[in-house]
This record gives structure tokens, sequence and C-alpha cells, in this order.
């Protein structure tokens, strides 16, 4: 059995917990090449790790988006060392017992797997990985006397034409993320849908969820430059005026064992 373990980097308290993990896993175990570089081990290039049985995630959301990004598709757990972690089910402390847990469950063939839903953009000249969180349309500079002009359309049907600093595209798992700060709902992550909010508008319309399944048209224009951007990181730029598609991507991310409280981190965001 093999599992990997991508620790935040720069934080002590990552590696000294990678470290303990190493100790309680009946397992061959390999770290991510920072980790391991300061453990005084080799280590494995993350985008290595996708074909293992597990992957540990230990840090706050982006390290758990990062994890879920250069190790798919291999099936994550999270330990969470953030301030809400709205991705990461398990407290440190209780990490060792839990992975060593989750990890047993696997080799036993008695493990719990959930898949949450990744949302990804196509367009001319658009190659982006499928996002966990969002998918994000934005002008060259947000402001006023900035942006630009949206249209969207939901399986041809026009929704709203404004002009905004941008368009979010958000998975339930997102919903509590950017979706969030620009005034969009928080999706219950047993909820199945994609998020449409546009950022600070003209004269725009309410957010949208629509069906997953649902084929979503951006159209962009009346800007020089535009990006768009999957979870906050990758990111192609677009020139005006030009069209882009947003789904639901082909392949889901895949999490095992215990499941996150989500009411608990909601009451943190307070």
């Amino acid at each position: 059995m093999h599992v990997g373990v991508v620790a935040k980097r720069g934080n002590d308290r990552a590696v000294r917990l990678a470290a303990r993990l190493d100790g309680v896993l009946d397992a061959s175990v390999a770290f991510d090449t920072e980790t391991a570089a300061a453990l005084g081990r080799d280590g494995v290039d993350p985008t290595e790790m996708g074909e293992f049985d597990l992957v540990v995630s230990i840090g706050g959301d982006g390290t758990f988006l990062f994890t879920a990004r250069t190790t798919d598709p291999a099936p994550l757990l999270g330990v969470n060392l953030g301030e809400v972690g709205f991705l990461n089910a398990v407290a440190p402390e209780d990490a060792p017992e839990v992975v060593a847990d989750t990890a047993a469950r696997i080799r036993a063939g008695e493990a719990t797997y959930r898949e949450l839903t990744r949302v990804q953009a196509a367009g001319d000249g658009v190659d982006l990985p499928p996002a966990l969180n969002e998918v994000s349309v934005l002008g060259g500079q947000r402001g006023h006397g900035n942006g630009l002009d949206v249209e969207v359309r939901l399986d041809g049907e026009t929704y709203s034409e404004t002009h905004a600093d941008g368009l979010i595209v958000a998975t339930p798992t997102g919903s509590t993320a950017y979706n969030l700060s620009e005034g969009g709902p928080v999706v219950h992550p047993r909820a199945d849908g994609l998020i449409v909010t546009e950022m600070v508008v003209d004269s725009g319309m309410p957010s949208l969820v629509v069906d997953p399944d649902d084929e979503l048209s951006v159209r962009v224009s009346n800007a020089e430059t535009a990006y768009v951007v999957a979870d906050g990181r990758s990111r192609a730029t677009l020139t005006p005026p030009v069209e882009l598609t947003v789904r639901r991507a082909a392949t889901p991310t895949v999490t095992v064992g215990p499941k996150l409280d989500f009411f608990t981190a909601v009451e943190k965001l307070e």
C-alpha cells in the first residue's frame, strides 16, 4: 500500500505532523519533496502520487486545493491546520489515529469514498485544469471604470447581461470561498449544482444555482484584456470579445475518511 503526504510549505508544525504519520502507518509512505528535505529524506513530487492508495494533505484549504490538483486522481484525506477548514475534515490531534484507521479500511476494502464536483472552463486558447472551488472570469482590473461586459446564457437562453468586475461559477465545495466573499450563497455539500455569481455589477441579477449538467456560456467584451482563473491559481489570458463554456468537469475529486462537520465550519465564518 502506498500513502503520499503533502504538507504545507514552510510550516514546521505540518512537517512534524507528517513525521508522526510515518510512524503509525503500516504502508510505504512518500513525502512531497519539500517536506522530505526538511526531514532529511528523499521525496516524491506530488504529481507522481496520482496512483497512490491514499494522499494526506496537511495544512489549510489552500494546501488541500494544491494537493487535489497535483495528485489527481488519488483519494484525499485532509488534516486541518487552518482557521476554518472547509476541505480538511481531521483535526491535527486526531490525525495519527484517523489516518492509520483510514489506511487500514482502504486495505480491507471497507473505506468510504466521496466525490466532490469540479468545474471546468473551455474556449479558444483556454486549457485549464478542473477547479474544485470555482472558475472565475475577470477583467484586467477591478474597480469603478474598469471591469468588462458579461453575458451569461444557460443552454442558449440569456440569464444576464451586465457590466461587472467579473463572474464566478462555483461548486458547492467552493460556495464558502470566493463565491461567498462576493455575496453568493452558501450551498450544503450534499446539494448538487453550480452557483453563478456576478462580481460588483452595475445592474445585475442575483446568484443563480443551476443543474451541474447544464452548459453555461459566458461571453465577455468591452475590455482590452480578461482572464479565466481556476481555483485562484491556474490562469489563461483572454482577448475580448470572447466566449467560454463552463460546465461540470468529467471527473470529480475523491476524498476518503471522516466526513467534514460542515455546520461547525460554517459557524467559524461569523
